[in-house]
């Protein structure tokens, strides 16, 4: 058959739509976005919450969002930039610091709601599967639920996504959830190897890397782990540290700005030109004229 070229008549461009702008800028998944914000009719308008997970280059960001007409809410929101004031100072991004930053988002909620001592979590994580459940207590109040909301990424087994999942399931969310992501699980004989994941919870991976990558090649080791090696940080130290943060999370995981050199807000404004008023502007135009008028005289004399 020859070839046919398919001519787009105006009636197609008179009907034709544009998708969404953040369809368009390649930002949102409004197939999964429907699926996730869509609540169900006979909840009364009751919000229904995502765990947000988004990852930089530089830092891991966790935040508990519900969507309203009016657009998206954050309920509380935690950041791996947080995390050196627990004593996390190096490898922000990795499965480790993800984990952490959620389980400071967890925790964070659900002081926030008044729910953080009925809904510890998991204090000593073993790398077992363990979900939220309801309590005993007669009137006692349900877990806080939500969804993991991945975004864009690629949910492939071990990714950090799931590393921010399991610290927010850990801290005491429900977020309904199986072992298949998580690192450590087999899918041949489908079941989940504890010690691998327990072991990505408090950093072995890194401890392990850094041992490896010092016997093969000393000076690569030395540039990569340049900062770990300049606080005195060793592969031995990894899991200590990680044990000490998940404690200090618990302990305290309320926000608190950091301490800023300059009044940013005062310095932008510096360059900013002023806004005029009506009568402001009608004078300046005014003046403008006369400047004009005067100039045209002028060359007129001449």
């Amino acid at each position: 058959m020859p070839f046919v070229k398919k001519v787009k008549s105006d009636a197609y461009f008179s009907r034709f739509q544009v998708k969404n702008r953040r369809r368009r800028e390649g930002k949102t998944d409004y197939y999964a976005r429907k699926r996730l914000v869509t609540q169900a009719k006979n909840k009364y308008n009751a919000p229904k919450y995502r765990l947000v997970v988004r990852f930089t280059n530089k830092e891991v960001i966790v935040q508990i969002v519900y969507a309203r007409l009016q657009g998206d809410f954050v309920l509380t929101a935690a950041r791996s930039k947080e995390l050196p004031r627990y004593g996390i100072n190096h490898g922000l991004t990795n499965w480790s610091a993800a984990y952490a930053t959620g389980l400071l988002c967890a925790r964070r909620a659900l002081t926030k709601l008044g729910l953080a001592d009925k809904y510890e979590g998991v204090t000593e994580p073993d790398g077992t599967l363990t979900l939220t459940e309801t309590l005993d207590e007669e009137d006692a109040p349900r877990p806080f639920k939500c969804f993991l909301d991945v975004g864009l990424k690629r949910t492939s087994t071990g990714s950090r996504v799931f590393g921010a999942m399991k610290g927010a399931s850990d801290g005491g969310l429900f977020i309904p959830h199986s072992d298949k992501r998580f690192p450590g699980y087999d899918p041949e004989s489908k079941e989940l190897d504890a010690e691998v994941l327990k072991k990505y919870i408090y950093g072995g991976h890194v401890a392990e890397y850094m041992e490896s990558l010092e016997e093969e090649d000393d000076e690569r080791f030395k540039k990569q782990f340049a900062t770990y090696l300049a606080d005195g940080v060793g592969s031995e130290d990894i899991e200590e540290i990680f044990t000490n943060a998940y404690a200090a999370i618990r302990e305290d995981p309320t926000f608190k700005p950091t301490e800023k050199s300059k009044d940013w807000a005062s310095e932008s404004k510096k360059f900013m030109s002023p806004k005029l008023t009506y009568d402001e502007k009608k004078a300046r135009i005014a003046e403008k004229i006369a400047k004009f008028n005067a100039s045209n005289e002028g060359d007129d004399v001449e």
